[in-house]
């Protein structure tokens, strides 16, 4: 089925929104010609389908700006990382729960992580002791999204804002 597209017949939009009428592609493109703009295709599903006299450079431009317009209102969140060590004390512990509070206040996730060291790595149980201390410290604020695991040298627990 080899039809040439130029025999078509199309619905013409003008440029103000109303319409033109049915007309072949060839008298719609002379039209969109005189008014030195573009003629696009609307709606190619319908019978006849429907083009639009426009300029389709500034077109496109807008839905663009509509596209980041959109995309700026929306709230992403950002992954945040606390680094401790398997031997930090309580006092540094309370100013990276500080920290902690901070970030879920602005609905980032928190990533805690512990850093081992040499032979620290024999401290995993002081490790999950420090962990579950910043969880028990953040638990008004604070929930846990991820259970602490082992991640070759370190270990991790996520915390999302409640």
């Amino acid at each position: 089925m080899n039809r040439d597209i130029r025999a078509r017949e199309v619905r013409v939009i003008g440029v103000d929104g109303d319409q033109i009428g049915v007309m072949p592609i060839d008298e719609a493109l002379k039209k969109a010609g005189n008014h030195k703009l573009d003629l696009v295709e609307v709606s190619p599903t319908a019978k006849p389908p429907v083009c639009k006299i426009m300029d389709y450079g500034r077109y496109k431009y807008e839905l663009t700006k509509k596209h980041q317009e959109s995309r700026k209102k929306q709230k992403g969140f950002q992954i945040k990382e606390i680094k401790v060590r398997p031997k930090t004390d309580t006092h540094d512990l309370e100013t990276k729960v500080k920290h902690i509070r901070k970030f879920v206040g602005n609905g980032d996730k928190v990533k805690v992580t512990v850093v081992f060291r040499g032979r620290e790595i024999t401290l995993s149980k002081q490790a999950r002791q420090i962990l579950s201390k910043v969880a028990e410290m953040s638990d008004e604020f604070a929930q846990i999204e991820q259970e602490p695991k082992f991640e070759g040298r370190t270990m991790t627990m996520l915390l999302s804002p409640k």
